[in-house]
């Protein structure tokens, strides 16, 4: 029988966590086992091992047992779907949430899954990522001066956490926006409703917010104070979702332009 989920510490690559990582089994633990993380790597592990929201517990898990045709001999991950990426990031690229069937199975956010095909092709063209696709936790893929993360860490049913869920899940996001605000200088998000949950995130951070909330667009920028006192640039882009990249609304120059500008005001050499 197939199992829920892979168990921390059992030879994942890359699983950040292992048997001894505290589990969060509800928001209150996610908020104090986010702000007392002193690290990235002992905040990632808690990330990955959370509980905290029951619909979401469920669903992934379930996927992770009736798996897609496609994928019905692969073991799924069926655990949160951690950040990850350059620990000293220049670059920062916000989603929304893992895909059942993406970072669900695979353990790493956009790996996986067609929109994860979009986005790499177009980090390794700019020179922000080390191969043009990723596919598995072991395919060697790196991120250059870059890391990915999400406001929600599970794959939500039917693409839609609830504004609950996002709450519960907010700490995560705004514990690892501190950890990595010394180095961060372009924040990338991909889509309307990562625009929408990070806002809040962000000042939380200790982001210096422009009132009121910024509209999202494609190619809209922000410039921010970060907490560490640098300022950062926030840029809108379109999500490469299938609907959008079948239809044309994203196109590969139009994503190249917007990883271009990230790496470029973030000073990565090209």
């Amino acid at each position: 029988m197939n199992a829920p989920f892979v168990p921390p510490g059992s030879g994942w690559p890359g699983d950040p966590a292992t048997p001894d990582t505290p589990v969060a089994e509800s928001p209150a633990d996610v908020a104090r086992l986010a702000a007392s993380a002193g690290s990235l790597s002992s905040l990632v592990a808690c990330q990955s091992v959370c509980r905290a929201c029951p619909r979401l517990v469920e669903w992934r898990e379930e996927v992770a047992v009736a798996r897609r045709r496609a994928f019905a001999t692969e073991e799924y991950w069926g655990r949160p779907v951690p950040g990850w990426g350059a620990p000293d990031p220049r670059v920062l690229i916000i989603g929304l949430a893992p895909a059942a069937h993406g970072g669900n199975r695979t353990g790493r956010i956009f790996t996986g899954d067609r929109s994860g095909d979009w986005l790499f092709a177009s980090l390794h063209r700019v020179g922000l990522a080390a191969r043009p696709t990723s596919v598995h936790a072991a395919d060697g893929q790196r991120l250059l001066h870059t890391r990915v993360a999400a406001p929600v860490r599970c794959a939500p049913p039917a693409n839609k956490p609830t504004p609950s869920e996002r709450a519960a899940c907010a700490p995560w996001l705004v514990r690892e926006l501190v950890l990595v605000a010394g180095s961060v200088r372009s924040i990338v998000v991909l889509g309307g409703y990562g625009w929408q949950a990070l806002w809040p995130s962000l000042g939380e951070a200790g982001y210096e917010m422009p009132k009121p909330r910024t509209v999202f667009g494609h190619g809209v920028e922000v410039p921010l104070e970060s907490p560490a006192g640098e300022t950062a640039l926030l840029i809108g882009c379109y999500h490469p979702s299938q609907q959008n990249t079948f239809t044309g609304r994203v196109t590969e120059p139009m994503l190249d332009e917007i990883f271009t500008r990230a790496r470029t005001y973030a000073g990565v050499p090209a």
